[in-house]
């Protein structure tokens, strides 16, 4: 059969997977034929240098507080990172959730603060919630700087590229609670790519590419949900209901993928003054990713990350050269932190 025969690529488009797949060794325990492909299914890594850029400018307006997510600290700009602003003086606060952005300015009305929306279906109602908050208390000090992604538009452009052949997808657990069947049963149809929606532990992922092999053989390209203890169809209609409120799908440039239409979340007109792009009137450009970095590849599944020439050399988890590198979804720190462990499991597995 095919599955015997040929060379089969299936791309995982989560962070939780990334980890999994590395840290279980699971593709130690795959048919020598089987390639487990990491794609962009990190909200970090994809975030480009220039939304970074643009984040650090406004942190170092003497009125402004930056509140973001811990793992953007480290990401590198252009030049440097929040991280390195923060070391300057700037004052950024991390948060867990968007709703501290809320408390914060409603104690601090004497500053302006600015949240960084970055993240993909999973954690935008949250920031929905927070900007709905913020509009109805009136919070003219409450702006939001806008970098949420969607994942159904960023599949549409994988699968239809002629860089990297996908022959299944491993489709976002989380992201599925949120946004149910419908994006994939798309994919599935336009491009006859069999689509799982997989959970986390070493067994969900392993009856995914089981289920995903299944399709395969039978020359079938559906939507089956492996993840069935947390995801439904229909999705969540309430923060589905919520996102339609507050955000609008637009034109958003992803790193190693450049823009892809209707692919970011904007935030709807009449919630405009709480557009940090709109109140601090900045554009957010592309920016500078280091040459010799090949995240974007990695992002788009051409390569693994050792092939990249700065792994485990010039780039390291305390020495982050691209953004793979600096948040724990990123492939290249899976890679780094598990990937020696994976070969040896390998090893094993295959009796060498």
């Amino acid at each position: 059969s095919r599955i015997d025969s040929e060379t089969i690529s299936l791309m995982e488009v989560c962070g939780t997977h990334t980890m999994a797949i590395a840290r279980y060794g699971i593709r130690s325990l795959l048919p020598e034929n089987m390639k487990l492909l990491s794609g962009p299914g990190c909200p970090v890594c994809v975030t480009p240098a220039g939304y970074i850029d643009t984040a650090i400018s406004l942190s170092r307006k003497p009125d402004v507080t930056i509140v973001t997510f811990g793992d953007l600290m480290r990401v590198p700009g252009s030049e440097s990172s929040l991280a390195e602003a923060k070391a300057a003086g700037s004052d950024i606060r991390v948060a867990y959730s968007p709703p501290y952005a809320l408390e914060l300015a409603e104690r601090h009305p004497d500053r302006k603060v600015v949240f960084l929306a970055v993240g993909f279906e999973t954690t935008s109602p949250s920031v929905a919630w927070t900007v709905l908050q913020a509009h109805e208390k009136g919070l003219r000090n409450l702006s939001f700087l806008p970098a949420c992604k969607l994942i159904p538009p960023a599949l549409h452009a994988l699968a239809s590229s002629e860089e990297v052949k996908i022959d299944g997808l491993i489709c976002p657990g989380h992201v599925s609670t949120i946004i149910g069947t419908a994006p994939y049963e798309e994919i599935a149809r336009e491009y006859g790519i069999p689509c799982v929606i997989g959970g986390f532990e070493p067994v969900d992922v392993l009856l995914s590419v089981l289920l995903l092999c299944r399709q395969i053989a039978r020359g079938e390209a559906r939507v089956e949900i492996e993840y069935s203890r947390s995801v439904q169809e229909e999705g969540n209609p309430k923060a589905l209901k919520l996102l339609d409120r507050v955000l609008t799908p637009a034109d958003s440039a992803w790193r190693g993928l450049g823009t892809i239409p209707d692919s970011g979340l904007e935030l709807k007109g009449d919630m405009s003054d709480h557009d940090a792009k709109i109140v601090f009137g900045v554009d957010i450009p592309l920016g500078k990713d280091n040459p010799s970095c090949r995240c974007g590849d990695v992002l788009r599944g051409l390569i693994s990350p050792p092939e990249c020439p700065l792994f485990r050399t010039r780039c390291s988890p305390s020495t982050p050269v691209g953004a793979c590198m600096v948040s724990s979804e990123g492939a290249c720190a899976a890679f780094y932190k598990y990937h020696q462990l994976e070969q040896e499991k390998g090893t094993t597995a295959h009796g060498e």
